[in-house]
């Protein structure tokens, strides 16, 4: 019972977190910069008490950070000194825009991409595809460069031009202990690489193997999140965020996904909330 308060407290606290960033958000750089971190920490907190994803709340919490997320590229796309009007928690806000940011960067373009794969937000994904991979180099952050080819592969996927086998096979090779010099490989071969190798299943529209990809990347996702206390309480380690992202493709595509876990949020996979909020 302690524990369930606990954790209930943790997500309210979360929750009056995101809300005092939207108090400040049109008039405070740092509520911006934040924003993205703290809506989709706060949606995978949702997960704790609702793993399912089955209450509204939830739902909302996911969108909030999906819309952030464009947000953040939209602002970007336009060199700063203007404003432009964006709709988040079903209100228009007016943002400045930005330029390029240190926090425009590949790792948050991917974890946009991926909160639009999973709320199906096909016009934003075309705006995320159409952002110059040269904008996100700007930023200055490190990253190894398999993030690039990953990018790469994702937008001309959903844009549908050539080349996405070889930005894939970039990316896989990207990730080997031989090419990747910045990001932990534990890290790397346990989250970073599952959905690259499933997008490569899906693409071979190989059910089968794309079932077994996915039990390996939960396997993967369990195994690394429950490897020390620090990571256990880690709120990135209650939702299979890349492979969640990759599935609600395929199931999308018509994939039977025959692995249920606490992992996949079973509403966010199957798109329960379709039309409920206008985005």
């Amino acid at each position: 019972m302690a524990a369930d308060i606990d954790v209930a407290a943790g997500v309210a606290s979360l929750a009056s977190g995101v809300d005092s960033i939207f108090e400040r958000i049109e008039r405070s750089d740092m509520a911006r910069r934040h924003a993205l971190d703290a809506t989709l920490t706060f949606a995978k907190a949702r997960c704790e008490v609702d793993p399912g994803a089955e209450e509204f709340e939830t739902w909302e919490a996911w969108v909030t950070a999906m819309q952030l997320g464009h947000a953040r590229f939209a602002l970007a796309a336009v060199p700063e000194g203007t404003t432009l009007t964006c709709r988040i928690r079903e209100k228009e806000w007016n943002l400045p825009t930005t330029g390029p940011q240190p926090y425009v960067n590949a790792h948050h373009w991917v974890n946009a991409f991926y909160l639009a794969l999973i709320c199906r937000e096909n016009e934003r994904l075309g705006e995320l595809a159409r952002v110059p991979v040269s904008l996100l180099r700007e930023s200055g952050a490190t990253f190894d460069e398999y993030i690039y080819s990953w990018v790469e592969t994702l937008q001309r996927f959903w844009l549908g031009q050539d080349g996405v086998g070889d930005h894939l096979v970039a990316a896989v090779d990207g990730t080997g202990p031989d090419s990747a010099r910045w990001a932990d490989q534990d890290y790397m071969s346990s989250i970073l690489y599952p959905p690259i190798i499933l997008f490569y299943r899906y693409l071979r529209e190989d059910h089968e193997q794309f079932n077994e990809a996915l039990v390996d990347a939960l396997r993967w996702h369990k195994e690394y999140w429950s490897a020390s206390d620090d990571r256990a309480i880690n709120s990135d380690g209650l939702v299979a965020f890349g492979p969640l992202a990759i599935a609600c493709l395929a199931h999308d595509k018509g994939f039977p996904i025959e692995v249920e876990s606490e992992y996949l949020p079973k509403a966010l996979l199957t798109f329960a909330w379709r039309g409920e909020i206008d985005t």
